[in-house]
């Protein structure tokens, strides 16, 4: 059997950019083994796969060590991979995920996600993040994930990883984030709990970021950078119990896994 695969750059108009997902295209469902070693074997933050069901697709994500409820850029290349191989009339398309249904629409190269809100709790700092990042943040909020707030992008880019200390923590990943100095937040992600050290760009994350700044900010529209090597942009709207995520995609690869 040959499943077809394709390695988008997303959130970047240039390859080598960006955050690169797989994309996998389905008749029906794989085993989850078989899609989880898929994952594993791509050792890409996230690879996507997805079945059309009518005029709407189910989606579904994993990385290299399981299979998460939410991913930004995977949803963006899987969008792109419909928009530009496979249904090239289609402006719009809905995904039914562990997290609902998520939609995205194309609008010239600019491709726009509707995600749930995900507004942080403010808590108490956990010791590990701090050894984790190697400085103090300046307070602390937790949703899925933990978010550390700094004073400036230079602490973002240089912060002192731990990760060892950072598996300790009960969370899917860690947002660190702090106001940009030409955007108006910059932002770096971590999650070695499900095999992903540093995540290039992070839709998801940003389903926490957008409220937050929202509050800070006191405006509903942002432009957002996440300061990892490969960088990316993001374009970010709140909604109130949803929030707009955008950005651009570039293709790198096609081809076929055999199995």
């Amino acid at each position: 059997m040959k499943i077809p695969f394709y390695q988008i750059d997303a959130f970047t108009n240039e390859q080598f950019k960006g955050n690169p997902a797989g994309v996998c295209p389905l008749e029906d469902w794989l085993e989850d083994r078989l899609m989880q070693n898929i994952a594993a074997e791509n050792n890409l933050s996230e690879t996507a796969f997805f079945v059309k069901r009518g005029g709407e697709y189910d989606l579904r994500w994993f990385t290299p060590k399981g299979e998460i409820d939410l991913c930004g850029h995977a949803t963006l290349a899987t969008a792109f991979v419909i928009f530009e191989y496979l249904e090239r009339d289609l402006d719009k398309v809905s995904f039914n995920t562990k997290s609902g249904v998520l939609e995205v629409t194309k609008k010239d190269n600019l491709l726009t996600m509707v995600f749930p809100s995900r507004e942080g709790e403010k808590c108490d700092i956990p010791e590990a993040l701090v050894k984790g990042l190697g400085k103090k943040p300046r307070e602390v909020y937790k949703s899925r994930d933990y978010m550390a707030v700094f004073d400036s992008e230079e602490d973002i880019l240089n912060l002192d990883l731990n990760m060892d200390e950072l598996r300790k923590l009960d969370c899917v990943g860690v947002i660190a984030t702090a106001k940009g100095n030409e955007v108006d937040f910059v932002s770096r992600f971590f999650a070695p709990n499900v095999g992903v050290d540093e995540d290039p760009v992070t839709g998801s994350a940003h389903c926490t970021l957008i409220p937050y700044w929202k509050k800070v900010l006191g405006k509903d529209e942002f432009v957002a950078l996440q300061l990892s090597d490969r960088g990316g942009k993001l374009y970010c709207k709140d909604l109130g119990e949803t929030v707009e995520i955008a950005g651009e995609a570039v293709a790198y690869l096609e081809g076929y896994i055999f199995e």
